[in-house]
């Protein structure tokens, strides 16, 4: 992160540890970043089941991608401030992963967790 305030890097560190904490993921970057994904990847996923709008989505696809088995790197890259506009991070947005985190983690606790639907070989 290039050119962020403190409060910003507060916010978006602070958001993947305490998910990367409750929800087992190792990646350190969890709000934000590059993603990749394989087909048989995404293929696995049930996305009618998905919580997540907004920045939260990112958690939610690596929770259920690790869950499904997926090979899970992180590549570094230099994320400068935007220049134009606005961000649309609110408390909203905050309350909102929040809430999606702790669900996840009590859905799969119940047994309830993200199921892969690749069919078996």
């Amino acid at each position: 992160m290039v050119d962020w305030g403190l409060a910003r890097r507060a916010i978006s560190r602070g958001g993947s540890l305490f998910a990367g904490s409750v929800l087992g993921l190792a990646p350190h970057d969890l709000t934000g970043g590059f993603k990749a994904w394989r087909v048989r990847t995404l293929s696995g996923i049930p996305f009618d089941g998905i919580h997540a709008g907004g920045y939260v989505f990112q958690i939610e696809m690596t929770f259920r991608a690790s869950r499904l088995g997926a090979r899970i790197r992180e590549v570094p890259i230099t994320f400068r401030d935007r220049r134009v506009g606005q961000s649309k991070m609110s408390r909203r947005i905050i309350g909102e992963a929040l809430i999606v985190v702790l669900q996840l983690r009590w859905d799969e606790l119940r047994g309830r967790g993200p199921r892969s639907t690749r069919p078996e070989a």
